[in-house]
């Protein structure tokens, strides 16, 4: 059996074509694939505003940026994710923590969330902004966090990275309770560009905001200058912004990706599915899903029970990596890596995360990986856990 990656990109014929048309044509970057892509993506997560970038990480940076959160401010954000969801608060100047995840869902637990501002409200520490973290493609409990944004005036960045056509209710994941929403389309996404990220929302002025920040603070808009055109020649940098812009050749690939979204998360869900039922009998914890939830299914994580196998962890994710099968484990939890343990955290501070993180291990789900290598890794699942 060849080497089976937790994730890989699926590129097809009509993806390599796509580029290789937009590569011909006479916009290699800040053309007409951009647009239309952004374009294409807000029809399908049904909101106004879009912003195609760099990568997800830039989309976290200028949310931020693009809510004024600066020196003196606090973000809050949750300890299962990449890092990206909580450096971004640190690039801005502010200061960062975290809010525990819910055991069963490991999103953002709301009631976590709610002790926490209560109490931050009493000694006049409350966040300015709070990312909740759409984990493995399932969204966190927005219209929950959204009522308590409401009540305590925080504004609320959704990292949706895992989470491209997730849904709640039959709404799409970025087009009602998040003042921002950021994707991600690195290689092992839902969607990809290769790298690239956007940022959705249904408020104008915010919209421009990071899209002027998105491109060195430049506008050609007369609207938004100081002074009065030159010629056609000229611009203003009137604001200072950073080079996180999107190339067409990405924008091309990730519209081309779009199209075939349905068949890819078709695919994804078959997969669990069959993850779900070949897994039952086994020792192990299953991500829950409340009813109502789409999950874009980025991931199928898995936590080894100790309390009904003696296997641990580390013995079962080497016996899969032995066996050619590209286990992976998300996330270390943020606040116990060097670099924020120098900022005053550690262990026990965030319980349900550091428990999460000790047993899960995240196995394959791709739309390329077949059935017969599905029931290969259940196989040798199986017998690490004995």
């Amino acid at each position: 059996m060849e080497f089976i990656p937790y994730s890989c990109q699926s590129i097809e014929d009509a993806d390599v074509e796509a580029v290789v048309t937009a590569l011909r044509s006479p916009f290699l970057t800040q053309g007409p694939e951009i647009p239309a892509f952004e374009a294409a993506f807000a029809s399908l997560h049904q909101v106004e505003h879009c912003i195609a970038v760099a990568n997800a990480t830039a989309a976290l940076h200028l949310a931020c940026l693009a809510l004024g959160l600066g020196p003196g401010d606090r973000g809050w954000t949750v300890p299962n994710s990449f890092v990206a969801s909580a450096n971004c608060i640190r690039y801005c100047g502010a200061e960062v923590d975290f809010v525990d995840i819910d055991p069963a869902t490991r999103v953002m637990s709301v009631e976590r969330l709610a002790e926490k501002l209560a109490a931050a409200k009493a000694d006049g520490t409350l966040p300015k902004v709070v990312i909740p973290v759409d984990f493995a493609g399932l969204p966190a409990d927005l219209p929950a966090i959204r009522a308590l944004a409401d009540e305590y005036g925080f504004y609320i960045v959704e990292d949706a990275s895992h989470a491209v056509a997730a849904s709640r209710d039959g709404v799409m994941v970025g087009s009602r309770w998040a003042d921002i929403t950021v994707f991600s389309f690195h290689a092992v996404k839902v969607v990809t560009t290769a790298e690239g990220g956007l940022c959705a929302t249904r408020d104008p002025a915010l919209a421009q905001r990071i899209r002027l920040l998105s491109s060195h603070g430049i506008t050609r808009d007369p609207a938004l200058m100081e002074s009065q055109p030159e010629g056609g020649w000229y611009y203003e940098q009137v604001a200072l912004g950073y080079n996180y812009r999107m190339t067409d050749l990405q924008a091309a690939l990730g519209r081309s990706q779009l199209a075939r979204l349905p068949a890819m998360h078709a695919r994804r869900a078959e997969l669990a599915a069959r993850y779900d039922r070949l897994l039952a009998p086994l020792p192990v914890k299953l991500l829950q899903t409340a009813e109502g939830l789409v999950s874009a299914l980025h991931l199928y994580v898995i936590e080894v029970d100790a309390a009904k196998t003696s296997a641990t962890r580390a013995t079962v994710f080497a016996a899969l990596r032995d066996a050619g099968i590209g286990a992976n484990v998300h996330y270390i939890p943020i606040h116990l890596q060097p670099d924020y343990r120098r900022l005053g955290f550690g262990e026990g501070q965030f319980p349900a995360a550091e428990a999460y993180y000790a047993s899960a291990i995240s196995l394959p789900l791709h739309p390329r990986l077949t059935d017969e290598q599905q029931d290969y890794v259940v196989e040798v699942l199986r017998q690490a856990l004995g």
